[in-house]
């Protein structure tokens, strides 16, 4: 007698993509929007203007497998420097990979200088307005921890609490 088992089948990655709190452009998400899914990633989009706390609340919720935060308005800087360090600070954003990139700042070709900066608060990749789209999709694809089984086992994170 022959016993047939399933076999695991991939997953999309989870991919919680957003602005920072005082971005109100949606273009940029709508583009990366399709780009994402184009690349079989499974996204949900926050929108413009997200606050701190609410980027926090979906990371607890959603379990993303990568962040990316979008900036065109040029507080990319000091909004997403300030986001990052709060999911750092925070058990259930800690391990969860993130990039940022777009319009980091107003100073045109001097904006690469928040790079190191950005990623010395948290960030894994940081890419400047003049990125190429695959950056980031090479950069996503190279990243570990997409789920490789459907219905994977959802524990919280050490000292994470459930969402309410």
């Amino acid at each position: 007698m022959t016993v047939m088992m399933a076999q695991p089948t991939l997953s999309k990655r989870r991919v919680l993509l957003t602005t920072v709190s005082s971005d109100s452009h949606t273009w940029n998400l709508v583009f990366l929007n399709l780009l994402l899914e184009e690349h079989g990633n499974e996204v949900l989009n926050l929108g413009p203007c997200v606050p701190d706390a609410i980027v926090l609340e979906a990371v607890r919720q959603y379990r993303p497998d990568t962040i990316v935060v979008s900036s065109v308005n040029g507080h990319g800087f000091l909004d997403g420097g300030r986001l990052i360090r709060i999911l750092r600070n925070d058990p259930c954003g800690r391990e969860v990979p993130a990039v940022i990139g777009g319009k980091l700042g107003i100073l045109g070709e001097g904006n690469d200088r928040y790079r190191d900066e950005l990623l010395m608060a948290g960030f894994d990749a940081v890419f400047a307005d003049t990125s190429s789209p695959d950056a980031l999709t090479s950069h996503l694809r190279s990243l570990p921890g997409q789920s490789s089984l459907a219905g994977r086992k959802l524990d919280m994170p050490q000292g994470c609490q459930a969402p309410c």
